[in-house]
């Protein structure tokens, strides 16, 4: 492999993104690759120190703006310290989150519209997956899967937050279906992992023609 391959997931809480992530180590290791795993807001010392400030219930008072800032920088620390070097190296990247999550919830679910871009494109620099798979599934099913016990500060926004939240992903889908496969994740884990497989297949087979 010239480079390696960076494959990000999406979507509101509950739509099975963990279940999904371990498939996916799965099925790139069981093909000879190397593979590292990832999250966000974490993935770094500095990151997952964030990562606490970032989720910290008693943080209420919290404004959108340095939300935006807080995301931006610990995924500009992920990419400099582990998505970057890995790629270089010729790894398979998997990451539980990435930009288009502070798209979708600052932009979209904070109002903050073209700004999140604006400084995100500071964090990332050329940066992007080369395939986001996002689990689409409305925001009250997951929620239902997820309950209401110990919720971190955004797991307690109001339900019209996880909405704008979700329009926010599927308008970035339809703006993006190059990169971004969007997936029924209210099917079987089964139903849910051949969709997925099927977008791994497409981006392989993309990027060995590019080679």
């Amino acid at each position: 492999m010239k480079k390696g391959i960076f494959i990000s997931f999406e979507g509101t809480d509950g739509a099975g993104k963990s279940t999904q992530i371990a498939f996916a180590e799965d099925y790139f290791k069981s093909r000879g690759y190397d593979v590292v795993m990832t999250r966000e807001p974490g993935g770094t010392p500095i990151g997952e120190k964030l990562r606490e400030i970032l989720l910290d219930k008693s943080n209420s008072e919290m404004s959108s703006v340095t939300e935006m800032m807080i995301y931006s920088a610990a995924r500009a620390q992920l990419v400099a310290e582990v998505i970057r070097p890995a790629l270089e190296a010729g790894q398979v990247v998997i990451c539980d989150r990435f930009v288009d999550s502070s798209i979708a919830y600052q932009a979209f679910g904070r109002g903050l519209g073209d700004a999140v871009s604006t400084v995100n494109s500071f964090a990332i620099g050329d940066s992007m997956p080369d395939l986001t798979v996002f689990l689409d599934l409305d925001p009250a099913i997951g929620r239902s899967r997820i309950g209401k016990t110990d919720m971190d500060r955004l797991e307690q926004e109001d339900i019209d937050f996880f909405y704008r939240v979700y329009n926010g992903y599927r308008e970035l889908a339809e703006a993006n279906p190059d990169r971004i496969a969007s997936v029924n994740a209210a099917g079987t884990v089964d139903e849910v992992r051949a969709e997925i497989e099927a977008a791994f297949a497409r981006i392989l087979r993309r990027i060995s023609d590019d080679e």
